[in-house]
């Protein structure tokens, strides 16, 4: 084996897979001891040396501290950092830290750092425009921490490779690569890149019916309607309401009738019953995941107490498998996996313990705590489900969704984004995230269009769908007790952008099904970022509302006051020519077409089953500089398996110009699918939505003559005149914000004074409800150090500095005066996302005015219950930055709960104190040289953690609260004083 240099902290290597592709272990001794591979789709890959000469170019360093492992990659400055699977935030991941623990996270937002799924991956574009990437392969909690300018590091406990790709050239390259490892996506149905439409719940058949035949009477297209856990009996899964549901059989029938296929939601919790059909079997196989003491582990989900399969095991993965297989003899077209983190009510972690014992097989880890198998846990439960799917059916694809899942996932099912919300800040995160889960090998995904939790507006509903109607996977999904959220619930307008931005989908169907052929064959993206056109760009590495479908670029707009065409949008170098199908509206997306492509498009339909292989066919061509252009056209049956066996037709269209005389024709065809009869409709894109058409015979060389330059380019401003008409012309979405419903006051933009007794206080509600001044007036002594927009005191809703809490506008929602015969005090509060606010009650007490009480509390005031009515992980974080008037003559000063004395100097830098180490419920700020101490008092119960760290000039002295969910019931507080003291 080869051994790195020193400078590689040790780590030895050796070529695996392929050309470029290395496996890094902290040492002879880690690499014996590292686990399989969950990643890899054959694991084996992982493990055998390939002969070849190349040597790494990239060589990580790593450290071993304890039973950590810790690497480190340093890359060139002005490399680009992405990958990360799903996490919310931009799409350019320096700054970011990400771990990777798959979470229950209703209502996360940009700051949340862990998500449903887990992809310890990251890939970085160099500023040469060649790519590299590196895998941290391990299935356990791992920090990625990206907040470093071009380095990625790594931690996670226990001995793990890293597999590092390339450099290569591109990015696709690198994610080719990837894919020789992990595996592509499954090849989809065709049927399920139509439009999807899915509510919690449809609560009967009557209700199911009525929607899809008001899609059909509307003419909104619509393939797919999702049964969300009320089709169940009392949420037992395999079970069906039998008042609700009786015969879902029929139902499915009636479905199919009308060419709309449907899917139903499966959860982990199988209620813990004697009788129940599925806790019996599973009982009997011995399939449940055991605690400690190896009795089943019991914990609450929607039904209950319930039970949960131990899917690290072959048996209880065939024995899940045969009770989907039976399930869907029901008429079931796919299946949804949910809540599969998994996720458990009424737990501060929202999850099983992790001293859970997992009995898995050997070749996946064997025998191991949950906290080795929790980040697999969905994808084998995926696993499982789609092989339960498969053994149904031979001639049909498996169509599941999983909302956890794992790197490698995407060889099992299709995921969406999670439990978003319905404002403007969600849908324009929905676009990285759904760019960065295509980087991290998971091309099959897409959001929950218009919002699950809360209240879309029509513009914001409209726009959504606009843009969503493009995303690989396109589905609308709401909460239940939210308004209704199908496309004709806000208005004609709203209905009209929907009808044509979902036509226009179909109509790209073509195109779409060959870029998941590609995807399926290649691992590269479906939907790609936009620096995938020109990766040595750099100005087009942050751009995150533009993003490509092969060569077809949609430029979207995520801004309630300007449509798309009122963007400036960045393009890349080349020809690039904006087109529409006559369609064109402020709310939808401006698509173009990269010189030297020609797109295949088909005609309107509602649904993929009224496509017809001898339907007409249409060929958008733009040619590049040099008068060509090329693009190819996957075709078969749609479903099965043929195409695996050669029954599939691949068509490769070439266009080229002679003498003003463009020629399409096909260059060459791959498959054995014989080439149908129809019509070829050929455009030549001029620019400016302008195009030349000729028709011909699919299958047979096309002349068109381009006219000359003179009047193409009266073509050209004659079509940009039609479509600014147009534009002015249509009726826009109306833009009605739903009302906040909070009480109070207006936002000020002049600070709040509180001045009584000792104190002067002075607060911006407007930035953070953060407190600028607090001026002791005895002394004189200002002690916070601040500027309105940064500093003084802060609160955070989360353990990452700038987590939601400090940046939100707070409304003051009470305000009592101390003339009036109450306390000095005011109330603030925010909205932090998520059905949170952060609300902060600061007074100067009235029975004694030495004191300033912050009573702080992080509320729940309208949780989903998609998530049992808790919210994500949360943590209170009192962020206070003081003045030092006298840097070198301050301490931090307490007796800690143990008893112990302790003073913290400014040479410390940063420390933390937890469990008894904590102060016993006060701690000083003590400046020797002005004989003042700033004391904090609080209530330890309310505290788990103490943090000092000091700055040049300045101090933050936190109070941390523990982290856990909220509820209504159970909201996060700590309420503590600021007093100051004369010392000796």
């Amino acid at each position: 084996m080869a051994s790195a240099s020193a400078s590689a902290g040790d780590m030895v290597w050796v070529p695996i897979l392929e050309d470029g592709v290395f496996r890094f272990d902290a040492s002879e001794g880690a690499r014996a001891a590292a686990g399989p591979s969950l990643s890899f789709a054959d694991q084996r890959r992982r493990e055998v040396r390939r002969e070849g000469g190349d040597c790494p170019a990239v060589l990580p360093a790593c450290v071993v501290a304890g039973n950590v492992q810790k690497v480190v990659i340093k890359l060139p400055s002005g490399t680009s950092l992405y990958g990360t699977g799903e996490a919310s935030g931009p799409l350019e991941r320096t700054g970011k830290r990400v771990f990777t623990w798959n979470t229950d996270a209703w209502g996360f937002g940009p700051g949340t750092t862990s998500l449903y799924q887990s992809h310890p991956w990251v890939l970085a574009v160099l500023p040469d425009g060649r790519a590299f990437g590196v895998l941290a392969d391990t299935t356990r909690r791992c920090e990625i921490d990206l907040r470093q300018e071009c380095t990625v590091k790594f931690s996670a406990p226990s001995a793990y490779p890293l597999i590092t790709f390339g450099p290569f050239n591109s990015p696709a390259e690198v994610m080719t690569s990837l894919s020789h490892a992990i595996g592509t996506v499954a090849m989809p149905p065709k049927w399920s890149l139509g439009y999807h439409q899915c509510r919690w719940s449809y609560d009967s058949s009557e209700k199911v019916l009525k929607v899809v035949r008001t899609f059909r009477e509307k003419g909104i297209p619509c393939d797919v309607v999702w049964m969300d856990i009320d089709y169940m009996d009392g949420f037992r899964c395999f079970t069906f309401d039998s008042n609700r549901f009786p015969d879902p059989k029929s139902m499915v029938d009636d479905l199919h009738s009308i060419g709309c296929k449907s899917i139903w939601m499966l959860d982990p919790g199988i209620k813990k019953e004697d009788g129940y059909f599925v806790y019996e079997s599973g009982s009997k196989n011995d399939v449940w995941i055991k605690k400690e003491d190896h009795s089943p582990f019991i914990g609450e989900v929607w039904p209950g107490d319930c039970v949960f399969p131990d899917f690290t095991i072959e048996r209880t993965r065939t024995w899940w498998a045969s009770l989907v297989k039976d399930f869907v003899s029901n008429g079931v077209d796919g299946i949804w996996n949910d809540m599969n983190e998994p996720a458990v009510f009424k737990t501060t972690t929202k999850t099983m313990p992790e001293s859970n014992i997992h009995r898995g097989d050997e070749d996946i880890g064997g025998v191991q705590n949950h906290s080795y198998y929790h980040n697999a846990y969905g994808m084998l439960m995926a696993r499982s489900t789609y092989e339960g799917m498969a053994m149904s059916s031979t001639d049909k694809r498996p169509f599941v969704l999983t909302r956890a899942g794992f790197i490698g996932s995407q060889r099992y099912a299709a995921t969406w984004t999670g439990d978003n919300l319905s404002n403007w800040d969600h849908m324009h995160m929905s676009l990285p995230m759904v760019l960065q889960l295509g980087l991290s090998g998971q091309p099959l995904s897409g959001p929950d269009i218009g919002g699950f939790a809360g209240n879309a507006t029509p513009k914001l509903f409209g726009r959504w769908m606009g843009v969503g109607a493009l995303f690989p996977f396109s589905r609308g999904h709401s909460e239940t007790g939210s308004i209704d959220h199908e496309p004709w619930s806000f208005g004609e307008e709203c209905e009209e952008v929907c009808r044509l931005a979902l036509l226009r989908r179909y109509r790209l169907l073509p195109h779409i099904y060959t870029l998941f052929y590609l995807s399926h064959k290649k691992g590269t993206p479906v939907a790609a970022p936009l620096f995938f056109a020109d990766s040595q760009d750099p100005e087009l590495r942050k751009i995150e509302t533009s993003f490509l479908l092969g060569p077809l670029l949609i430029c979207a707009s995520t801004v309630p006051t300007k449509g798309a065409h009122e963007c400036v949008h960045k393009l890349p170098k080349g020809v690039w020519s904006p087109f529409d199908f006559g369609d064109s509206h402020p709310d939808l997306p401006v698509m173009c077409l990269q010189g030297g492509a020609i797109l295949p498009v088909g005609l309107p339909i509602k649904h993929v089953g009224e496509a017809s292989l001898e339907d007409d066919l249409s060929l958008l061509v733009s040619l590049d500089e040099n008068g060509k252009a090329e693009g190819i056209l996957f075709e078969d049956a749609g479903d099965g398996y043929g195409f695996t066996q050669g029954n599939y037709l691949l068509t490769y269209y070439v266009a080229e110009v002679h003498s003003s005389v463009v020629s399409v024709k096909v260059l060459k065809t791959e498959g054995s699918w014989k080439r149908p009869k129809r019509n070829l409709n050929i455009s030549i894109l001029l620019g400016g939505g302008a195009m030349i058409s000729s028709r011909g015979v699919d299958g047979e060389e096309i002349h068109l003559t381009m006219p000359p330059q003179s009047e193409v380019s009266t073509l050209v401003a004659t079509s940009e005149l039609e479509l600014k008409r147009r534009l002015e012309m249509i009726r826009p979405i109306p833009d009605i914000d739903e009302p906040s419903g909070q009480e109070g006051a207006e936002l000020s933009k002049i600070p709040v004074d509180l001045k009584s007794g000792d104190w002067l206080l002075k607060v911006v509600p407007w930035i953070g409800g953060r407190i600028i001044s607090m001026t002791h007036l005895p002394t004189d002594s200002q002690w916070l150090h601040s500027r309105i927009e940064i500093n003084g005191y802060e609160e955070y809703s989360g353990t990452e500095y700038r987590s939601a809490g400090c940046t939100e506008e707070y409304k003051v929602v009470k305000r009592y005066l101390e003339q009036s015969g109450e306390e000095e005090s005011i109330c603030l509060e925010g909205d932090i996302g998520g059905g949170l606010v952060l609300q902060r009650h600061i007074s100067i007490l009235q029975d004694n005015a030495k004191i300033v009480q912050i009573d702080s509390s992080i509320q729940a005031r309208s949780v989903g219950a998609g998530s049992g009515g808790f919210s994500r992980l949360v943590c209170l974080r009192v962020h206070p930055t003081f003045t030092l008037l006298h840097p070198t003559e301050v301490v931090v000063a307490f007796t800690a709960i143990n008893g112990s004395k302790q003073e913290v100097s400014p040479e410390s830098a940063e420390v933390t104190f937890e469990g008894d180490l904590r102060p016993n419920g006060e701690w000083m700020l003590v400046d020797k040289c002005a004989g003042l101490s700033l004391v904090n008092r609080f209530e330890i119960s309310q505290v788990s953690k103490c943090l000092v760290h000091w700055g040049t000039g300045d101090l933050n002295m936190e109070l941390w609260s523990e982290e856990r969910p909220v509820s209504k019931d159970t909201p996060l507080r700590i309420c503590h004083h600021y007093e100051l003291r004369q010392t000796s």
